[in-house]
């Protein structure tokens, strides 16, 4: 009975060990998910970003980098750990395992947060910031931004056309006469701002805060899906780590 039980509990330290490595690898391959969302927020979306006077969505962003690089390294450590079958280094490995289940939970609960309060910050921020900044030399970030979201999403002011009217730039001589700038114009070309006709320009109902607020809304769903997920696996995770180190613990040296 006592040979078998020791066969039997060797088994079970093999087949933990394999599942580990097979998770190892399965999460490695996570991480680089999980860091390639954050990555492509903030580099192909930085613009929208800086018309946002809230750095939560940002912040988001840069915690999946960081979570996904530390689940890379994690990987690799945990499938060193489970093939040297040492106790120690399953300690670090589940501290880590642990310290980006809190980053990557953090990351979500904040997407969710910035979730309820953006269509606020959209009414009280975005008007503001493009009749106030848009074109003004200390500013040049946001006059590319405001240009791109109206090109991209084919629309015109914060909430109308209208809201040009406003526009610190729009009222000096440097707007050569135009009424709304030239990229709420179907055709862009040199000063076809200056009608504001809607065979010329953009007139979305809602204006570019509802594109704005729907194209975030969505990353955000992205974010936070992917961290919790994430999250959400690494428990699977965590239990075989403490599965194993209890088997290697039983084991005599």
């Amino acid at each position: 009975m006592g040979v078998y039980e020791e066969k039997k509990e060797a088994c079970g330290t093999v087949c933990l060990k394999y599942l580990l490595f097979a998770f190892n690898f399965l999460f490695w391959l996570a991480g680089g998910v999980v860091m390639a969302v954050g990555v492509w927020t903030l580099v192909e979306k930085s613009d929208y970003i800086s018309l946002l006077s809230s750095k939560t969505y940002a912040a988001s962003a840069y915690i999946l980098v960081v979570a996904g690089a530390i689940v890379m390294v994690t990987g690799a450590l945990g499938c060193c750990a489970t093939f040297k079958e040492q106790r120690r280094l399953l300690r670090v490995y589940f501290v880590l395992l642990l310290c980006i289940f809190l980053l990557e939970i953090l990351s979500g609960v904040l997407a969710y947060i910035y979730y309820q309060q953006l269509n606020e910050e959209l009414k009280q921020n975005l008007r503001e910031t493009m009749t106030q900044k848009y074109q003004q030399s200390t500013h040049e970030h946001i006059t590319g931004a405001v240009d791109k979201l109206q090109e991209e999403f084919k629309c015109c002011g914060s909430n109308s056309s209208s809201d040009w009217a406003e526009s610190v730039w729009i009222r000096s001589r440097e707007a050569q006469g135009r009424v709304v700038p030239d990229s709420c114009c179907k055709s862009l070309t040199e000063l076809c701002g200056r009608r504001d006709h809607p065979s010329n320009i953009y007139k979305v109902e809602g204006g570019c805060i509802t594109k704005l607020e729907k194209f975030i809304l969505d990353h955000l769903k992205i974010i936070g899906a992917v961290g919790v997920g994430i999250a959400c696996v690494q428990v699977i995770g965590m239990v075989f780590t403490c599965c194993l180190y209890r088997s290697l613990k039983a084991e005599p040296y």
